[in-house]
């Protein structure tokens, strides 16, 4: 039996960044490490420059995602003024900017997702002085920094609710989620689907569908640097029933 750290991430808008490039700036449909280690990170009151101790804390866990509404996918188109690049000028400010003879127009995108439900399972991987489950768990109920669901434009919307399970296997660990009734979720359109995203473990308690790589693990804070790790997925049809029913 092992121990897993269970919280819900529930909001109205939720940015989970994927690798961008240029003016688009997608969202995954699920969060990843990185912003699952952020969040963590920022309930223990850890700033990005201490990389020693984001390290300490990434490389102490594991995680699993179980996505119970996947919400809808909203686009939203930025238009900004920018000067041209010119060699030896340097634009310190915003009213700099504006003030250049010329400016261009900057069409950008940025995606989020809208009303989707995460159940998040953590559990440790190996002994070392990271703060321990139960720790962490004080530490999402008293944030020392504020918890945002990707960006800082996207707080939660419902309390956390973290609670320590013990269980045969990370599937099981799911079962076991014990959240408070909130009478908002009622209004989510149901679920077709379960979806379960994990990273390696020796006791699953499910078989995944098939496995795909994800640069979402965190190497450097500071520099904005991102590894590469293998995410196994499985998707299972839900029995959905009518309101009221």
């Amino acid at each position: 039996m092992s121990e897993y750290l269970l919280l819900r991430l529930y909001g109205p808008l939720a940015s989970w960044g994927e690798t961008a490039v240029g003016e688009v700036r997608p969202s995954a449909a699920w969060p990843g490490r990185s912003a699952i280690i952020g969040l963590l990170a920022a309930a223990l009151g850890i700033r990005r420059d201490e990389e020693a101790r984001q390290r300490e804390l990434a490389s102490s866990l594991g995680l699993a995602v179980c996505v119970e509404r996947s919400g809808e996918l909203l686009r939203d188109y930025h238009t900004v003024q920018v000067p041209p690049e010119r060699r030896g000028v340097v634009y310190r400010t915003r009213r700099d900017e504006l003030g250049a003879d010329r400016v261009n127009t900057l069409l950008s995108q940025r995606d989020y997702r809208t009303d989707a439900l995460y159940t998040v399972a953590l559990w440790r991987t190996e002994e070392s002085p990271a703060p321990t489950l139960a720790q962490l768990e004080e530490a999402l109920r008293r944030p020392h920094f504020t918890l945002y669901l990707g960006r800082k434009a996207c707080p939660p919307a419902l309390p956390l609710a973290p609670h320590i399970v013990t269980a045969a296997n990370l599937r099981e660990a799911f079962d076991r989620a014990s959240f408070p009734q909130e009478p908002i979720l009622d209004l989510l359109p149901e679920s077709e689907e379960r979806i379960f995203a994990w990273e390696a473990t020796d006791a699953p308690g499910m078989e995944a569908l098939h496995i795909s790589p994800r640069r979402d693990e965190p190497t450097s804070r500071r520099r904005w640097q991102f590894g590469e790790r293998d995410e196994y997925y499985r998707s299972e049809q839900m029995a959905t029933t009518g309101r009221g029913e």
